[in-house]
């Protein structure tokens, strides 16, 4: 239920967690009652194994996902924007169709104790080159980011003074569907283009990973098209 709620955006976050959270403790609850049964059972004889077992099976099936994400809090570090420049990450947009997206976040500065953590926990993290001019690097990460099915809330091509390049983009959690923020720098170079991307999430401090899954799921896409060329 929780799921189908904060994907069907029919209630806010806060309330998806909580019956995510309910959910959670009643299959703990679940576990605890089937050993008790467990016990029982084994000192009187009496019947009952097959639903113990269909208990067992239901709890342990809900408490896969919570487990996961209990693993994944202990082995990364608690970080919830990672960018593939720590130096001089990329600034999200902020003009008001992007805030209006984001729900008026701006995302700040990446504090430099998360920059170094990312560098200990992602080092394959880095920013991308291609060996293309700003105008063919920009249609190719647009066709990415299509691809990825990232929703663009702001985007402005290579050129004028700056010569820098940006798209702003939402993506969605794999399982509750909650919005992450992503942006994607070009900066082009002499027969060559950088792009950096940064992705932060909206809610929590820890990310569980998502985003640099997120940023080399893209880089990985990026490949995908440049050889489909």
């Amino acid at each position: 239920m929780s799921v189908g709620i904060a994907r069907a955006g029919l209630a806010d976050t806060t309330a998806s967690l909580v019956v995510f959270a309910g959910a959670v403790l009643m299959a703990c609850l679940g576990l605890l009652l089937a050993g008790a049964a467990t016990v029982i059972i084994w000192r009187t004889g009496r019947g009952g194994t097959g639903k113990i077992i269909s208990a067992i099976f239901l709890a342990a099936l809900l408490l896969v996902y919570p487990a996961w994400l209990t693993v994944q809090a202990v082995r990364l570090p608690a970080l919830n924007d990672v960018s593939t420049d720590l130096i001089d990450p990329p600034d999200f947009a902020r003009s008001s169709r992007a805030l209006a997206a984001r729900n008026q976040l701006a995302h700040g500065t990446i504090p430099q104790a998360w920059r170094e953590a990312q560098r200990r926990a992602y080092p394959q993290v880095q920013p991308i080159l291609i060996d293309l001019e700003g105008d063919e690097a920009w249609h190719i990460v647009q066709k990415a980011v299509e691809a990825r099915k990232w929703h663009i809330i702001d985007q402005v091509q290579p050129g004028g003074r700056t010569r820098i390049g940006h798209i702003d983009a939402v993506d969605r959690s794999l399982v509750m569907g909650f919005p992450d923020d992503v942006t994607i720098r070009l900066r082009p170079l002499a027969g060559q283009t950088r792009i950096d991307i940064r992705s932060a999430s909206r809610m929590g401090r820890h990310d569980f990973g998502d985003n640099a899954r997120r940023i080399q799921r893209f880089a990985q896409e990026l490949q995908t098209q440049l050889d489909a060329r």
